[in-house]
């Protein structure tokens, strides 16, 4: 409910600060005594549309906060906890309105935008005036009014979520049905290319591997070319050995003759010899260690330019080889598990579709019944409110080509105002005092199926007057008893029957004697004053006053 308003500099307001009380609180005063600035100062703190002609005149900015005691668990708490604002204790809603058009919005003097502060407001306050554009009005709620008067939430729920698998399952369809027509037009380049990397059976790390060996091969031959020419040099036909041999023979004849001389020149010779055979020794060893298969190296840099031939076919690297063989084996597997996958998703979507239709077609029927059901209670609620040959119609139109997560219901509220003409949109059949008094029948209807903590009524007892002003009193204290009701009126009928009294007036203040707006909280005798006011106008006789005493008596009041 709402505890306080506080308003700072908002068009004849400079200062004001109201506490509230549960049940019924009314507002009265003349015309023009300020009782639609204040709604639209509330209007403005609850999210509303600002503009900087609400700013008092000198003022750089007005400032409008409204203070809220609300269970821990209602849905304003959550949506506001939803946007990580700490929500202990009451909840603050404030809006600072600039003279030059810009407005900053607050909730527990957290900034916030002005859609989250109007979503909270939302759920807290319902405004209903004579030309009231939310809530009861908008034929986009009407479905879900509907569905809290029946109590169909569980089921409207159970609409949803089928709504939410059928369409997952045709997205689903949908995406595959793509991918197999992708596929199938790749179809044959992927078969080509399987084939043909099958072949080829590319290896992660085989290109730097061949390329190594096939180095090292290069390397190989140049140097088995230098060992068999050292080789031939020294053991071929080039080879000294023979020669050599041939003088050590001819010197070794010669030793007895001359040992002294001869023999070390013999010992050098065999030196030399054996140095020369282990010399051809060691390049035989090492030309057979140097050995290789010129087939093999044919055959490694054939490999070698067949995987990078691939790879620039194919734009990837030689290393991606692998890769991308695999992924298009896998491709190609999945266009023949796609083709059956898709009447696996097809039989998917049908039950998807057959669920949801079950179930929208027996919340379709529900919502019938609770519609005839409304328009009773509301029905009932007319004559006393002087609509007695009026007729409320809860007008639900099924087309099931429009599905939706609401079903495929269409709820709106007709009106008939009198026999013989033709009904049509509430907002567009019933004049403004009709539509407050409808208005106010649907919420004493639909207060018992839950309802925003507070309700604020604009004028909706314009234009009428004795039993019906009363009987929208009697409501209007009826819904006082479920949620808090505050009223700006001008039947004293409908005042007599407030537990708060607040009074509106303009008065001029101050050497510069500038108009303000005040608001003061009325005690009995002050009350049973205004109220006779109200029925006499400018001139209070005493009978007036006696009237004022009997609607208090009337209504449980003292007067």
């Amino acid at each position: 409910m709402l505890a306080q308003l506080s308003i700072r500099d908002i068009v004849l307001i400079d200062r004001l600060d109201l506490g509230f009380r549960e049940g019924l609180s009314v507002l009265t005063g003349e015309t023009g005594a300020g009782k639609s600035i204040l709604l639209d100062g509330f209007a403005l703190a609850l999210g509303g549309r600002g503009d900087g002609s609400l700013v008092r005149h000198g003022e750089a900015q007005g400032q409008v906060s409204a203070v809220f005691d609300l269970p821990l668990d209602h849905a304003a708490r959550k949506l506001a906890h939803a946007q990580e604002i700490d929500t202990d204790g009451d909840l603050i809603l404030r809006r600072v309105q600039y003279a030059d058009g810009r407005t900053r919005a607050f909730i527990n003097d957290q900034p916030v935008s002005v859609q989250i502060l109007r979503m909270v407001g939302a759920a807290i306050v319902e405004i209903h005036g004579q030309h009231d554009d939310r809530a009861l009005t908008d034929p986009a709620q009407h479905r879900a009014i509907l569905d809290g008067f029946g109590d169909l939430e569980r089921q409207a729920e159970a609409v949803s979520e089928a709504s939410e698998t059928l369409k997952r399952a045709r997205q689903a369809l949908q995406s595959q049905r793509m991918r197999v027509e992708a596929a199938r037009k790749e179809a044959d380049f992927l078969r080509h290319a399987v084939e043909e990397l099958g072949k080829l059976a590319p290896q992660r790390g085989e290109e730097d591997a061949l390329a190594a060996t096939r180095q090292s091969m290069m390397q190989a031959e140049k140097v088995a070319r230098d060992l068999i020419d050292a080789h031939e040099a020294v053991g071929g036909q080039a080879s000294p050995v023979a020669t050599l041999a041939a003088v050590l023979r001819r010197l070794e004849r010669r030793a007895g003759q001359a040992p002294g001389l001869v023999d070390p020149s013999i010992a050098a010779l065999n030196t030399a010899i054996v140095a020369l055979e282990e010399a051809g020794e060691t390049l035989a060893a090492a030309m057979r260690a140097a050995e290789y298969d010129p087939r093999e190296q044919e055959r490694i840099e054939e490999r070698l330019f067949a995987l990078r031939a691939a790879g620039r076919k194919y734009d990837v690297p030689v290393d991606g080889l692998a890769v991308l063989a695999a992924t298009m084996a896998s491709d190609l597997a999945a266009l023949d598990e796609s083709e059956s996958s898709l009447s696996r998703l097809e039989a998917e979507l049908n039950e998807a579709e057959g669920t949801f239709l079950a179930r929208a077609q027996v919340l379709s029927e529900a919502r019938k019944a609770a519609a005839a059901r409304l328009d009773a209670a509301v029905k009932a609620e007319l004559p006393p409110l002087k609509l007695e040959r009026a007729r409320f119609i809860t007008r639900v139109e099924s087309d099931e080509a429009a599905r939706g997560p609401e079903g495929f219901d269409r709820v709106e509220f007709w009106v008939e105002t009198n026999p013989g003409t033709r009904p049509g949109p509430m907002m567009k059949v019933a004049s403004g005092g009709e539509l407050s008094r409808f208005m106010l029948a649907l919420k004493v209807v639909l207060a018992e199926r839950g309802s925003a903590p507070t309700l604020v009524f604009d004028e909706i007892d314009t234009g009428v007057g004795g039993a019906v002003a009363d009987a929208i009193g009697e409501r209007l204290a009826r819904l006082a008893g479920r949620v808090q009701v505050i009223s700006v009126t001008h039947a004293p009928q409908v005042a007599a029957k407030a537990g708060q009294h607040f009074l509106i007036a303009k008065s001029a203040e101050g050497e510069a004697v500038r108009t303000v707006t005040r608001v003061t909280v009325l005690a009995e005798q002050a009350r049973r004053e205004e109220i006779a006011r109200m029925l006499a106008g400018a001139s209070i006789t005493e009978e007036a006053r006696a009237a004022a005493g009997r609607l208090l008596e009337a209504a449980g009041l003292r007067g």
